[in-house]
């Protein structure tokens, strides 16, 4: 069954980069009205081009966690499983941890 959220797993990456790109581009356009620079283009200063990069990078970054998390749920609702198998617990873990 985890096969099947394969289709979902990849219709949310394009969804999630359409919608990360879209949101850095309105947040950039409240730090400046220009294009964002980028690192071998030679416009703009060199702080400037790394606040570009770094809010791009979170802005992407955010985006597809939440829009991976989104989709997972959907498929835990749809079809009862989660997309992923939980981690394996080791014995050593399972010791230092309290109980609960």
């Amino acid at each position: 069954m985890r096969l099947f959220y394969k289709p979902f797993g990849i219709i949310a990456g394009l969804i999630g980069a359409r919608l990360g790109r879209r949101l850095f581009h309105k947040l950039w356009a409240q730090i400046d009205t220009r294009v964002p620079p980028t690192a071998k283009s030679g416009q703009g200063s060199t702080a400037k081009v790394v606040t570009a990069a770094a809010l791009e990078a979170a802005t992407l970054a955010g985006t597809r966690a939440a829009v991976d998390r989104a989709g997972a749920r959907s498929f835990h609702y749809l079809i009862g499983i989660w997309p992923e198998k939980p981690p394996k617990v080791k014995d050593e873990d399972a010791q230092a941890a309290p109980p609960a």
